[in-house]
């Protein structure tokens, strides 16, 4: 039996993680920036124009500053090169940063959404907007949209799912925006109580996608598998080698962006124990050069005997 492990990725190179650093880094500074001056500007004028659903989308606009600064700090840890207590690096740094920033989404959407439902017990309490509410929400609209759209291109480049749930909240933020406007225009029109309806749907959206997050990244702290395409992709690899007659029991687990995969790879039982290990090595690296795979164990093992690996030790030496 030969196992081998590898773990130098071309993709994962120094200089590649360093560049991905620096990229996720720049973008989340920009993202800090326009987002204080987003809530600093929805907050005052909220007040001012007496919004609720104004104010919301400024509160929701602070909670996207605490979502930055946890990518902020993942990014900096996940990319460290592994130590005796995390060989394989440290990758999930991301996941668990993902999870946070789902937990702080649900509190927060919750938060908003019960401050809007005690607006509506009490409709008298609802004030009369003023028309720079709604100057101010179509501004927010237009600059989340293209945060949005900069975040995602960044994380595609970088290939961060953090990157990409940071991203999708910016386009979350548009989406309450949007709301926020309607409710506005409402309550100018004299429909007093859309404006907290607005910020009562605001909240539900910020908790609905909180909990998106959230139970993804607990998925993957569970050690789920890679999607099934991306596994097929991999086994088809895996079973292209020259020398491999067939592949078995593939198994995956998510780290962080990355893939850590364990392999079978059945071929002739007449090889020596060096041709054998050959073969998995070129195996392993052709994986390692196609895929997002951090780490490749494969088990060698005899072709049409895979069974050997699951019988008793008394019963393997009879069959042999």
């Amino acid at each position: 039996m030969i196992q081998d492990e590898h773990l130098d990725d071309p993709e994962d190179s120094p200089h590649v993680a360093t560049e991905r650093s620096r990229a996720a880094w720049r973008s989340t500074w920009i993202s800090v920036g326009i987002n204080i001056a987003l809530a600093m500007t929805q907050i005052a004028i909220g007040l001012l124009a007496k919004s609720q659903g104004l104010i919301a989308d400024g509160i929701h606009s602070l909670s996207d500053l605490v979502s930055d600064f946890i990518v902020l700090f993942a990014s900096s840890h996940s990319h460290r090169d592994p130590d005796e207590d995390h060989p394989y690096g440290h990758m999930r740094f991301e996941t668990a940063a993902s999870l946070a920033l789902g937990a702080i989404l649900v509190a927060v959407g919750l938060g908003m959404a019960w401050s809007a439902i005690l607006k509506l017990e009490n409709p008298a309490s609802v004030a009369h907007v003023r028309s720079i509410a709604l100057w101010v929400a179509c501004a927010a609209l237009i600059a989340k949209e293209a945060l949005f759209r900069y975040l995602l291109a960044v994380a595609k480049m970088v290939k961060s799912s953090l990157l990409v749930a940071n991203a999708w909240h910016a386009r979350s933020d548009a989406a309450s925006s949007l709301v926020v406007a309607v409710g506005i225009v409402g309550n100018l029109m004299g429909y007093s109580l859309l404006d907290p309806i607005a910020a009562l749907i605001v909240g539900l959206l910020v908790a609905k996608m909180g909990w998106g997050f959230g139970w993804r990244s607990l998925h993957e702290l569970m050690d789920s598998a890679a999607d099934a395409d991306e596994v097929e992709a991999i086994r088809r690899t895996l079973s292209e080698t020259p020398g491999v007659m067939n592949v078995h029991d593939l198994r995956t687990r998510k780290m962080g962006d990355l893939i850590v995969v364990d392999a079978h790879l059945e071929v002739q039982a007449d090889l020596t124990v060096e041709a054998g290990h050959d073969i998995s090595v070129v195996a392993r690296d052709r994986v390692m050069q196609r895929h997002r795979v951090l780490s490749l164990m494969t088990h060698v093992d005899p072709y049409r005997r895979p069974d050997l690996d699951h019988l008793p030790a008394s019963a393997r030496a009879q069959s042999t």
